[in-house]
């Protein structure tokens, strides 16, 4: 079934269902659903005209997919993709890493990009969907990385010591489960950790509260919310309506998601023997 049979077909039974005085949520959901479908055709224009290669930001020229395992498509193609993290991951690389860990890889964006963007840094990419690890395996292969992006399924609290003393940065995006997976108390290691954590209320209530006071402590902790996109554009964009430009960028949040950019506080000066 095609996108735009799939999406016709949810239309029509949303129409059917339709109320006689419909609120703000039933024209939420309708808006939401063909801007979603919009958005996939749009990405299937930038792969006909501009290939599968992504067209800016930190990941530019990485031969990417033609379907993501989950959400937007085309602003990753685009390469305006959570851009509010491209100075947090600039800062994290020029710094210097051993390693990543991707908890919550999908299809492999980060995973990947990073072991490109970092020729010298070990990726350990982990999802619990096994099409997401396939996908980021065949994407690993294809960008030339494949050895340094080491493919995991579920990613543990505890799994953090194995990478205890080594210069880390931890990516957490796992729609809530971000609160199962960060526990302090299981894996100190995480204390030495640089983080960056997607949070999401909307699937796990006080998750992003729970974050800050979990880390607190041990991080200097700096929240980051979604900001209006500037980029420049694709070609075959600017002569598009606005509203297309528009949703070319749309990450189809469902509410706000703040990040959280966490490095571990600088030990304190030994005082006088």
């Amino acid at each position: 079934m095609t996108v735009t049979v799939a999406a016709t077909k949810m239309i029509r039974d949303m129409m059917d269902r339709w109320p006689e005085t419909p609120d703000q949520a039933d024209l939420y959901n309708l808006l939401r659903l063909m801007g979603r479908w919009r958005s996939h055709l749009l990405a299937d224009v930038f792969i006909q005209l501009q290939g599968r290669r992504i067209w800016s930001g930190p990941f530019e020229g990485m031969d990417y997919v033609d379907k993501a395992t989950e959400g937007a498509l085309i602003p990753r193609l685009i390469g305006t993709y959570e851009s509010e993290l491209h100075p947090h991951l600039a800062a994290f690389a020029a710094e210097g890493l051993d390693c990543v860990i991707d908890v919550g890889c999908a299809e492999g964006y980060y995973a990947v990009g990073l072991a490109r963007m970092m020729p010298g840094v070990t990726v350990h990419a982990y999802d619990i969907d096994a099409r997401a690890r396939a996908a980021c395996a065949e994407l690993a292969a294809r960008n030339g990385v494949s050895d340094r992006v080491i493919i995991g399924g579920e990613f543990r609290p505890d799994g953090f010591e194995a990478f205890a003393g080594k210069r880390t940065l931890v990516l957490v995006d796992t729609e809530g489960a971000e609160v199962d997976i960060l526990q302090p108390h299981l894996s100190p290691a995480l204390a030495g950790m640089n983080l960056i954590v997607e949070t999401h209320d909307v699937y796990q209530a006080g998750a992003l509260a729970t974050m800050t006071q979990r880390f607190s402590p041990t991080h200097e902790v700096v929240r980051v919310d979604q900001q209006q996109k500037t980029f420049e554009m694709p070609p075959f964009l600017k002569p598009m309506t606005h509203l297309d430009q528009l949703l070319a960028v749309w990450e189809w949040r469902q509410q706000p998601t703040p990040w959280l950019v966490m490095r571990p506080k600088a030990k304190a000066p030994a005082g006088p023997a």
